[in-house]
């Protein structure tokens, strides 16, 4: 990377996740630019004329000059040297729909979306080295653990910046450290992103048992099993050695299956209580990335014929309609 340029950073999404992320790199200090896409041209104004997300984190200033706020996300890439995709995962495919390879060449490109893509069954990194030939080595990933909501309350937090190249992966963390936000650098790209999306499983099983009425002792025993099982899974897909106990992986997996803010909880708690996935969906006003992801780690489990209880009981209850009793209950005898 090029010294003394003034890079232009472009944020592709507009949920809480992509304006905390917006308002992280505009408290960092160094030079930039920002482009910002926005799928609803009513959002853009409300933005521009007031300040905020009128949907979410509406308490937090967004600082971003009005003309980099865009709902056309080929001027928004065209424009930047650094990518950052922050849309559910589900819909990441309908946001990027025009763009081609040249339009992501010779840039940066991080994923922030901690999910899986359910037509494709890739996670969002593989999705985007196949459809847009992005070198793996220019490809980031961002894990936890951190929350948007803590982040606009300026509550101290750490984002783990993941790139086969480190020097990447540094370059970019550089753009996001400030005095609320810590960062780590990683290699460890794929491992950082498959746990992303197993963590988000887990909390929702810590949902379920929740609404159930588990108590703390049983969500400590069930997160305990969780990381275990997320090693072993991390191990079959490449077999490197990773600390798994590292903030990207045992860190976000805590927060994701115990805070107030985590919407995976909020979900499977919901499902825990009775709702059926349809109404527990139509309640909730943000995507709860482990609905998707239960299905798609499925498939891989089978491909490789894992053993993984806790991914098979989440399953069960949100795919096959099984009864949450039954199933959380034969987990429990095989928890240790």
């Amino acid at each position: 990377m090029q010294e003394n340029k003034k890079y232009r950073i472009a944020v592709i999404g507009s949920g809480s996740w992509a304006t905390a992320m917006i308002k992280m790199l505009t408290d960092n200090s160094t030079e930039k630019e920002l482009y910002w896409w926005v799928r609803k041209q009513a959002d853009v104004a409300y933005i521009n004329q007031y300040k905020h997300n009128p949907t979410y984190l509406s308490a937090v200033e967004i600082k971003l000059p009005a003309a980099h706020i865009s709902t056309d996300v080929k001027h928004s890439v065209q424009h930047a040297d650094i990518v950052i995709l922050n849309t559910p995962a589900a819909y990441i495919k309908d946001a990027l729909r025009g763009l081609t390879a040249d339009d992501f060449k010779g840039k940066l490109v991080v994923s922030a979306i901690k999910g899986i893509i359910p037509q494709e069954n890739l996670i969002v990194g593989d999705y985007i080295t196949q459809t847009y030939a992005v070198p793996p080595e220019d490809l980031l990933v961002v894990g936890g653990p951190c929350h948007a909501e803590e982040v606009s309350q300026e509550k101290l937090s750490y984002l783990t910046f993941g790139c086969m190249d480190e020097n990447n992966a540094a370059f970019v963390a550089g753009f996001f450290r400030n005095r609320y936000i810590n960062t780590i650098v990683s290699k460890d790209a794929t491992g950082i992103e498959y746990g992303a999306v197993l963590k988000n499983i887990y909390a929702l099983a810590g949902g379920i048992c929740h609404g159930m009425g588990y108590g703390d002792n049983f969500q400590a025993v069930l997160v305990s099993n969780a990381i275990r099982e997320m090693s072993y899974f991390l191990h079959a897909l490449d077999q490197e050695q990773r600390v798994i106990d590292a903030s990207a992986y045992l860190g976000d997996l805590l927060v994701t299956a115990y805070s107030q803010f985590s919407r995976n909880r909020t979900f499977g708690t919901m499902i825990g209580k009775g709702y059926t996935v349809q109404s527990a969906q139509l309640e909730m006003n943000m995507v709860a990335e482990g609905y998707y992801a239960s299905g798609c780690i499925q498939e891989i489990i089978a491909r490789y014929n894992l053993n993984m209880p806790i991914c098979n009981m989440v399953y069960q209850v949100l795919y096959n309609h099984k009864s949450a009793v039954t199933e959380v209950a034969h987990l429990a005898k095989n928890l240790n």
